[in-house]
């Protein structure tokens, strides 16, 4: 759920801070006031591509931040998502986005307040909100997108049928390789048993290379390594003075120390510790000592054998492991030459295998979709009708089994279709002119897939989704207090009300409220019908500054209740001139549908 939004310099805010409640939060203002620059900004915080322009005139940089919150389910996975990123949880459970958009270079993205990217931001947005507008279902309503709406509602899981597909793929692959390539295969034979024997003669071993230059760095200094070690063994243990011998003398004096003053005990054992730690260093270096033997042939076959390595290492790999899985490689090759019959039947059979594997998670997925469809399709239908339209709805799904029509999602294509009038054929969804209509059906169809996944979260948390009181407080800067603003997902519906008026409007309404039981919903409208439903009502303006302060435009938001609510709601029925009929037509409204 979203908490809390600040903008700096971006498009005409300067600076801005708005908090939204749990429920229905309406912005309403005249044309041109900025009301869709708050959905344009969350957009960039769910991962969409930014550009300078946003950047107000003069300033260096947009930023635009965010605190979400969110528990049960989204919150494990919101979790998982920052644990599989490097990234902290706050201490408080909720989510802060940041984003700064630069006039000079690249950008910055923080999670928490920790760096991240906008890959982050988009792997997070579906488990915190969705914007829709009017239009933007239908530019990218494609055969995937129709797809993915009944997958959402019937909570379909992929993972099979994608695991399924790629590996039938890869072995597909693996099989056609052998057969295009045989002409090229031919003509790399010899080259491939030339690598593979050198590789082999070799008789290369992994970590080989590290370990001889280890016993270079000795057989080259191995004079030097002796006198060291003889040395500090002389000191330690041997020598006239040595540290040992220098212990046991001190462990003489406080052993008559201790006959006569018992605390110094610990001390005599404490250098009875040092004294045999000190033997024991000397005589690991003496032993040492004895081990080195200057060796110029044994220096000569080692280097000789790290050039090899290196000759190798360039050839082939740059480390040594490299070049082993090299060699493995070309025995790999040369096998599939020699045997290519063989394993063609092996693959074929192994084909033949991912195949029925691949049918049987695919065939699950689509029975799964195809009993969601048939439910989506009558909820859909229903709430269109809810909407002030006669329609019928259908959805279409259409399955092969054929390979060529296989894909990660499956083998289904679902088309949806819909006729608005009585005793009008069924037509694509697409094909609707009407604005009006595409948009209520859209809300239709949001709303319908969003009461499916309410369901099952609700069956996930085993209780019953309840709506808290909003808390009439303001919070401070970035704080909140986990748990006091319930567990919505939050739902943005840009301008999704265009083209319609009168009792549509208010079906229009009436749906984005009871979306609003289980969800938190931001809308930007212009229709008073609408705006009278908010749980929370917002007014955008756009206002210009006194000449002596630059004269430039900024937006503001505030949230309006009472009289100001009242003010606002007839202003959207009667225009700029307000009567003391549009103010008591909008408190009746208001009051009936509040």
């Amino acid at each position: 759920m979203l908490i809390e939004m600040r903008l700096e310099n971006y498009a005409v805010i300067d600076h801005l801070v708005v908090e939204f409640g749990q429920g229905l939060n309406l912005l309403t203002g005249e044309t041109g006031a900025g009301k869709s620059i708050l959905v344009d900004a969350l957009a960039l915080l769910l991962g969409d591509k930014a550009s300078s322009d946003v950047i107000r005139t003069g300033a260096e940089r947009a930023v635009v931040s965010a605190v979400f919150e969110a528990e049960n389910t989204a919150e494990k996975s919101l979790a998982g998502i920052l644990e599989a990123n490097g990234l902290d949880e706050s201490d408080d459970g909720s989510l802060i986005l940041r984003r700064e958009i630069a006039a000079a270079g690249k950008g910055r993205v923080f999670v928490n307040n920790q760096p991240a990217t906008v890959a982050v931001l988009r792997l997070l947005a579906p488990h915190l909100a969705t914007i829709h507008a009017q239009n933007e279902s239908m530019l990218s309503f494609d055969g995937q997108a129709r797809l993915g709406l009944v997958d959402a509602f019937a909570g379909s899981e992929l993972e099979a049928v994608e695991t399924g597909f790629a590996a039938w793929k890869g072995i597909r692959t693996r099989i056609d390789d052998l057969e295009r390539g045989e002409q090229d295969r031919l003509r790399l034979v010899d080259l491939w048993i030339f690598q593979k024997r050198e590789i082999e003669e070799a008789r290369l071993q992994s970590g080989e290379d590290e370990r001889l230059e280890s016993e270079k760095r000795v057989l080259a200094n191995a004079e030097k390594i002796y006198n060291a070690a003889m040395n500090a063994f002389d000191l330690l243990y041997e020598g006239n003075g040595s540290t040992a011998s220098s212990l046991r003398a001190a462990q003489k004096q406080v052993e008559e120390l201790v006959r006569y003053e018992p605390k110094f005990q610990e001390a005599l054992a404490a250098l009875e510790t040092a004294r045999i730690s000190v033997e024991d260093v000397g005589a690991t270096v003496r032993d040492y000592a004895g081990g080195i033997h200057a060796s110029p042939e044994q220096l000569a076959q080692v280097e000789d054998r790290l050039a090899l390595l290196d000759r190798l290492k360039r050839k082939y790999g740059p480390t040594l492991d490299e070049v082993i899985e090299f060699g493995a490689d070309a025995a790999r090759k040369l096998s599939e030459v020699e045997n290519k019959d063989e394993i063609l039947r092996g693959l074929r059979n192994e084909l033949a295998k991912a195949a029925a594997e691949y049918l049987r998670a695919a065939r699950g997925l689509s029975k799964k979709r195809g009993d969601a469809a048939r439910r989506l399709e009558k909820l859909v239908e229903a709430e269109i009708n809810d909407l002030a339209m006669k329609s019928a709805f259908r959805i279409e799904m259409t399955s092969s089994e054929e390979a060529g029509n296989w894909t990660g999602a499956g083998f289904d294509q679902v088309v949806y279709m819909i006729s608005t009038n009585p005793g009008e054929p069924l037509r694509r969804l697409e094909d609707i002119a009407s604005g009006g209509e595409l948009s209520r059906v859209m809300l239709a169809l949001k709303a319908s897939v969003e009461a499916g996944d309410s369901s099952r979260e609700t069956k996930r948390a085993g209780r019953e989704v309840k709506t808290p009181t909003l808390p009439q407080k303001t919070r401070e800067g970035w704080g909140t207090q986990r748990g006091k603003w319930g567990s919505q997902r939050t739902l943005v519906f840009d301008e999704i009300d265009t083209g319609i008026g009168g009792r549509a409007a208010e079906a229009v309404g009436k749906k984005l409220k009871s979306l609003a039981r289980s969800n938190q919903v931001l809308c930007v409208t212009h229709l008073p019908q609408i705006a009278t439903f908010g749980d929370h009502h917002y007014v955008v303006e756009k206002k210009e500054e006194k000449k002596e302060s630059g004269g430039r435009a900024r937006t503001t938001i505030r949230v309006v209740t009472g009289e100001e609510r009242t003010e606002e709601v007839a202003r959207m029925l009667s225009g700029a001139k307000l009567t003391e009929t549009s103010r008591k037509h909008a408190e009746q409204m208001i009051k009936a549908n509040g």
